[in-house]
């Protein structure tokens, strides 16, 4: 039986997630914001089952819940949805239904199931804590940004000033680079197994060094909205630099299936740039 709860609110919820065996939530990936309400059930031993989207694609821990692939099968919506709802009638007849009935014949307890309940609280809802929270944002941005800041300020700013007039100069030079010549694939290429993507890239450098910059070659795909999505980077290799002249070089083997939109580009290349924003620069050929 299906039943739709009008005015869910917070009082509603925690009549709920206090009833509850298992927590549904199964978005259209990659749509899912977080999925909070899954976490306030792991909060109360309540197992989660949804899409890996959301909070769930962090939460999910084996014997904690379970999970619809983060992947796409199919690009068609109507397919993908086709098939994660045989996912989930097959995963709650073959593996969920089969636990939570399960009982211990001398004690006559769901021991396994209990098990998920006492995952789902040790493994699962401990991560979802402001503690761990702000325990990621010193570890991942304060003290490596305190870091950083030392590092740059140190010798009277020897190093902030050395990428400042890096900076100065590949912005003067950026324009100078010449394309003498670039292979690239037709609008109808097949890409297959037995027939790799080999692109070459020639560039009259002139007075930037070859390891100054990075080419890399981007495969896109479009959704219904004409939006651009970023399917794979393959990056090129320097092959040769004589004379102020180099050659990239990229070798590419399709990892999936589908129609792309293919496209190269030239980003300058700093080892003391921790982020290409930190000098967003670019050119496409």
């Amino acid at each position: 039986k299906i039943v739709f709860v009008p005015g869910y609110d917070i009082t509603l919820a925690k009549r709920l997630v206090q009833g509850v065996d298992v927590w549904m939530n199964n978005p259209t990936r990659p749509l899912e914001a977080s999925g909070t309400s899954g976490e306030k059930a792991s909060m109360n031993g309540v197992m989660h089952f949804s899409v890996l989207d959301g909070w769930w694609v962090e939460g999910y821990q084996k014997d904690a819940g379970w999970a619809l692939p983060l992947e796409r099968t199919y690009d068609d919506q109507n397919y993908q949805n086709e098939l994660d709802a045989a996912t989930i009638y097959a995963t709650i007849e073959n593996e969920i239904a089969p636990d939570y009935y399960d009982v211990d014949k001398q004690s006559g307890l769901p021991v396994k199931w209990i098990g998920y309940i006492k995952n789902t609280i040790a493994k699962v809802a401990s991560n979802f804590t402001t503690n761990r929270m702000l325990t990621d944002y010193c570890n991942q941005y304060y003290i490596p940004q305190s870091a950083r800041f030392g590092k740059l300020a140190a010798d009277n700013s020897a190093l902030a000033r050395e990428i400042a007039e890096w900076k100065h100069f590949m912005a003067e030079e950026w324009n100078n680079m010449r394309i003498v010549s670039y292979t690239q694939p037709s609008a109808s290429y097949v890409l297959s197994q037995e027939s790799p993507l080999v692109s070459e890239v020639v560039i009259d450098m002139g007075r930037i060094k070859p390891e100054f910059i990075g080419v890399e070659m981007l495969f896109t795909s479009t959704d219904a909205k004409g939006g651009q999505h970023i399917q794979e980077v393959a990056p090129f290799e320097l092959v040769s630099f004589e004379n102020g002249i180099a050659t990239f070089r990229a070798t590419v083997l399709p990892e999936r299936t589908g129609m792309y939109q293919v496209g190269t580009r030239i980003y300058p290349k700093n080892d003391q740039l921790p982020h290409r924003q930190d000098f967003p620069v670019v050119k496409w050929l």
